[in-house]
């Protein structure tokens, strides 16, 4: 079973950040350059939050909320939920499901190295699984059973 940080080493660790101050337009566009469905935001070398794709759909409906003037520090969520960088795939779907959270920030000695999608960790549960079926079958295969037989006294 693959940790947090083993996860982080395939995928990539990258942490993409905006400072408070930055509008959700500017957040969006960083957003689609690459490809990532949700932004924290850092202030001098901290994360201090995050703002999700999800966000954006609550954001919409309040009066007010123009993503070329609306400040992200505003609208995101500070109450970060992270997990230590020995953190099982198992745990973090547990977490997932249990916070009806979709992503992770994943924590080594104090620091954030990364951030985690429960796209991440499904995709690396359903590729775990695979393995171990394909091992399974190497094992018990059909000439197995087909020259099984009972011997006769």
């Amino acid at each position: 079973m693959k940790t947090a940080a083993e996860l982080l080493q395939e995928k990539g660790n990258e942490i993409f950040s905006v400072p408070p101050d930055s509008t959700i337009y500017d957040a969006l566009q960083l957003m689609n350059k690459n490809n990532i469905g949700a932004m924290l935001v850092e202030e001098n070398g901290n994360i201090i939050g995050i703002w999700t794709e999800r966000d954006l759909t609550r954001n919409m409906l309040r009066d007010g909320f123009d993503i070329r003037k609306t400040k992200i520090k505003d609208v995101m969520i500070s109450d970060l939920i992270k997990v230590p960088h020995d953190c099982t795939t198992y745990k973090m779907m547990d977490i997932f499901l249990g916070k009806r959270l979709r992503h992770l920030l994943v924590e080594k000695e104090g620091k954030f190295i990364g951030l985690l999608s429960i796209g991440d960790v499904i995709k690396a549960n359903l590729m775990a699984k695979s393995q171990e079926l394909e091992e399974l079958n190497k094992i018990v295969s059909f000439e197995y059973y087909s020259n099984w037989r009972w011997k006769k006294k």
